[in-house]
């Protein structure tokens, strides 16, 4: 929505997100982002889902779970550090649906993503936005993007 802004004694157009928004990080790597979204958005409530991948069959599993109450009612920044296979995000995203969360209103934020993964979520889920900061071709049967970096959460926290 467009509305006006009051800057000194002149007044200008500009442009200002009215509506809620939640971001949701999933942990651990999607943690990482959460400064520098409440740096931007001081009062933006966090919701955080804890997704861990099975080693030999690369299948997610739900292990934690909070998200604000009124989050049906918001816009969702969804953030995890790497999108490799798409399955932790799927997930994520199955869950905000699951809590009435419209589609439209889920945004993927990752670094770095496979295109493996980047397919998988575009297939599954049409409407969410993915917003990535590089795209990387493969992965592989570790399931780590390839060239990418290995375990994201591992290299940030040092527990590699």
């Amino acid at each position: 929505r467009v509305r006006e802004a009051v800057v000194s004694t002149q007044s200008t157009g500009g442009v200002a997100f009215t509506e809620k928004l939640c971001a949701v990080s999933i942990v651990r790597a999607g943690e990482v982002m959460e400064t520098a979204v409440h740096s931007i958005v001081k009062d933006i409530s966090i919701g955080k889902i804890l997704i861990q991948t099975c080693h030999e069959t690369g299948e997610p599993a739900l292990h934690y779970l909070r998200l604000p109450y009124s989050i049906a009612n918001m816009h969702i920044i969804l953030m995890d550090a790497t999108l490799a296979t798409g399955a932790a995000a799927m997930m994520a995203i199955r869950i905000l649906l699951d809590h009435d969360v419209p589609e439209e209103n889920i945004s993927f934020v990752c670094m770095i993503a496979s295109k493996p993964g980047v397919q998988a979520i575009a297939y599954a889920f049409p409407r969410v936005r993915i917003i990535m900061g590089e795209l990387d071709p493969d992965i592989d049967e570790m399931f780590h993007i390839c060239p990418g970096l290995g375990n994201f959460g591992d290299r940030f926290f040092g527990t590699g």
